[in-house]
């Protein structure tokens, strides 16, 4: 059942992105940031990165180092919508969310823990 839940939150955090929306899930954003690839000779391409950009307070409480990338002002950030996931599921949006929240809490532990997870969306 949690594998289900993930898939429907995996489903509706596509579609945002497809909307050029990022999706804020509490301890970091998925969006899909405009980036440059180098492709020739000084020449370069615009090109379109999906990401998952975690938060800066998560970041710097769990000493946690990376790029700093940012989401650009112009696209929006939103919050799942439990309701929007919940008709595409038999599930209560109620059970939707707190199986989410204990989810990032277990992933939170392993962080702590400095444990590896590996955390798979479609």
């Amino acid at each position: 059942e949690i594998c289900k839940i993930w898939s429907g939150m995996s489903r509706h955090i596509y579609r945002q992105l497809l909307k050029k929306k990022a999706v804020d899930i509490g301890f970091g954003s998925f969006a899909v940031i405009p980036v440059h690839a180098n492709v020739a000779e000084g020449k370069v391409l615009p090109v379109e990165r999906p990401m998952f950009i975690m938060n800066k307070t998560l970041k710097m409480f769990y000493n946690l180092e990376g790029d700093e990338t940012k989401i650009p002002e112009e696209i929006p950030v939103v919050q799942p919508d439990f309701e929007d996931i919940a008709a595409h599921t038999h599930f209560r949006h109620e059970i939707l969310e707190q199986c989410v929240q204990e989810t990032l809490l277990y992933f939170a532990g392993a962080l702590r823990e400095n444990k590896e997870v590996e955390f798979t969306f479609r």
